[in-house]
């Protein structure tokens, strides 16, 4: 058992794992339908669209966010466990973490399923900034929960110069 950072009393492993399940569960459902969302628009409007030769490869993508998802689930896990769970000092950086979650879904909906690279654009600026604040607050309370986002706000910078030149070309 592992003592609460909310209360000082022992919290139960089992109930460690629930949550970790239910991070994991959340987290992978999200880009899971983002991806659903998204697949209808790849064969028929991205790979017809301008894209600069930096582009990765389609099957880079998946297991890249994948890998994210991933990372993200432990970080906010990490939070939870450390901050005393979500009525504890984890509160806020797990609101913070939820909204970049929001987001990362709304690009997905907005540059694929609208096929849209202006509303991609538009919207990739506060999706950026909702990870670098949730990046900060974990990096306030775990220092590795913070670390474990250094990944995905290089991965979405990447996303939001890919988006940028695609706009431009298009």
């Amino acid at each position: 058992m592992s003592v609460s950072a909310r209360t000082g009393s022992p919290m139960p492993a089992r109930r460690k794992w629930l949550v970790l399940a239910g991070f994991v569960v959340f987290c992978l459902a999200v880009g899971g339908i983002a991806g659903w969302a998204t697949s209808g628009s790849i064969d028929s409007w991205y790979r017809t669209i301008a894209k600069p030769d930096w582009t990765p490869p389609d099957w880079v993508f998946g297991p890249a966010w994948t890998t994210l998802y991933i990372l993200m689930t432990i970080a906010a896990w990490r939070i939870w466990l450390t901050g005393g769970g979500f009525d504890g000092a984890a509160r806020t950086p797990l609101i913070w973490f939820f909204i970049q979650l929001a987001f990362n879904f709304g690009w997905s909906f907005f540059f694929f399923t609208a096929q849209s690279p202006l509303l991609g654009l538009v919207e990739i600026v506060p999706f950026w900034l909702s990870i670098a604040v949730t990046m900060v607050l974990f990096w306030q309370l775990d220092r590795w929960a913070g670390l474990m986002f250094v990944p995905y706000i290089c991965w979405v910078s990447f996303a939001a110069a890919l988006n940028f030149a695609i706009w431009l070309m298009n």
